[in-house]
């Protein structure tokens, strides 16, 4: 007979989850884990990492068709829809046999089905939405001391822009298209939909992106976005910030959509698919948190402390479901400060002012810490240091110019505040800047503890310094 009680069961397989389960088990928890569809969740199957494989193949053509600047030769340069999508869903596909050996190693149980939590401690699994793999748990009744809570969130659907799958698509549609769409309209420019914008308008398609807040990529420090907009509408993308989509009338393949352009007037325009990304809801329903008592918070979130306990002892919540910065790295952080909590290992809580954010398009940006108008909004004394990318001389041998680095300090402390930059591996970039955040380094101080961090390229280093001796100088 199966065997149904553990110390740890964790529902949700995404990057949170399985990284809990891994640590629950290396610190000596009987651990399980639960999950309704499929291994390492939106991340692994639909989300950041097949994205990531879509973008790299737009980014190799668009180097492609400019092989010219670099003294090189590329005829007859084209792309095969079919093909690039078939690549990304095996990139995915790798990821998941990835997870499934991971919790086998760990001697974590995988329980497969749909979970609800009847008391702190008890939960039921029902039937899951596709077929358990082998050697998998199936339904029935489970036991664990503690149960934390991962189930990740979804797209979040607006009135009036439901997307049917065909014509208005959330991102699952738009990363296995069957045709390369002609004209697109993305509605939402934060981190997925400029993504897809990027992706759709490197490989040709003509693309509208209509924000309704005043600029795009609104966590983003307003310099940087506008550096990275300027660049967008030099590729060919029409970009329509403060304006907000009314109305869509599907026709059998296109859809007309009615802009409010939030200037008193409405303009129409015909593509023939969506895009709606206008961010993600966190997967609360069906858990059973109601009649548990288990607090809960605006955008289908979980309320949590710093170690991931919600208002019911023994019911913890991590990652997307847990509340904002939605973001793999964070679930991830999330998880191991929980079950270390659990532990009694007293592990720091969250900081989440030192969570970077990454946005693959074409020029990448990446951040952490406070954007400039934060920091004045926090009466903050500021420093503010900015170097080009064209005066950097690595950037301007790889043929990529164009880009910003843009660091805040502290005047009185020297304490640096956040990083914000644009251009070419910033997503790479940005690490040596949140290792010197975590370690509190003041502006003297960050030469000496950032450049020995071997993740940093010599380029990252040159730009680095440029723009640490530019802020220096001041």
């Amino acid at each position: 007979m199966a065997d149904t009680s553990f110390d740890i069961i964790i529902i949700g397989s995404g990057p949170g989850g399985y990284v809990t389960a891994i640590r629950a088990a290396q610190l000596g928890f009987k651990t399980a884990i639960v999950e309704r569809e499929y291994l390492g969740g939106i991340c692994l199957n639909w989300g950041c990492i097949p994205t990531k494989a879509l973008l790299r193949s737009a980014e190799i053509y668009h180097y492609m068709q400019h092989a010219k600047d670099y003294g090189l030769k590329a005829d007859n340069v084209g792309f095969d829809a079919a093909a690039i999508v078939k690549r990304s869903r095996g990139v995915a596909s790798r990821m998941n046999t990835g997870i499934s050996y991971l919790m086998k190693k760990n001697k974590v149980s995988v329980i497969w089905g749909e979970a609800a939590i009847d008391a702190p401690g008890k939960l039921t699994v029902k039937a899951g939405k596709s077929e358990a793999p082998k050697g998998a748990l199936g339904p029935g009744a489970y036991q664990a001391k503690h149960i934390i809570i991962a189930t990740g969130a979804r797209p979040r659907v607006l009135p009036g822009l439901e997307p049917d799958k065909k014509l208005v698509w959330t991102y699952f549609e738009a990363m296995v298209p069957e045709k390369l769409p002609k004209s697109l309209l993305v509605i939402g420019s934060g981190a997925i939909g400029i993504e897809f914008a990027s992706f759709y308008r490197t490989l040709g398609s003509e693309v509208t992106v209509v924000e309704v807040l005043p600029q795009i990529l609104p966590v983003e420090d307003a310099e940087i976005q506008t550096f990275a907009r300027k660049a967008f509408e030099k590729q060919g993308m029409k970009i329509l910030t403060g304006a907000k989509v009314t109305k869509l009338d599907k026709k059998t393949d296109s859809v007309t959509a009615t802009i409010d352009d939030g200037k008193g007037g409405t303009q129409s325009i015909t593509v023939e698919r969506v895009i709606a990304a206008v961010g993600v809801v966190g997967n609360i329903e069906g858990l059973g948190l109601e009649k548990l008592g288990v607090k809960t918070e605006r955008g289908g979130t979980i309320a949590v402390d710093g170690t991931g306990k919600t208002s019911v002892p023994g019911i913890y919540a991590i990652g997307d479901v847990a509340g904002p910065p939605m973001l793999a790295h964070k679930a991830e952080h999330e998880g191991v400060v929980c079950v270390e909590a659990i532990k009694g290992l007293h592990p720091h809580a969250m900081n989440k002012s030192l969570i970077p954010g990454c946005t693959y398009c074409f020029p990448q940006i990446a951040s952490v810490g406070l954007t400039e108008q934060a920091a004045k909004d926090k009466k903050l004394d500021i420093r503010v240091g900015k170097f080009p990318f064209v005066g950097n001389g690595k950037a301007v041998a790889l043929g990529e110019d164009q880009g910003l680095i843009k660091v805040i300090f502290d005047k009185k402390t020297g304490a640096l505040l956040g990083a914000h930059m644009v251009g070419a591996e910033v997503t790479e970039l940005i690490q040596g800047y949140v290792v010197a955040m975590n370690l509190e380094t003041t502006e003297e101080e960050l030469m000496h503890t950032i450049f020995p961090h071997p993740t940093l390229s010599e380029m990252m280093k040159e730009a680095v310094l440029d723009a640490y001796g530019r802020v220096l100088n001041m």
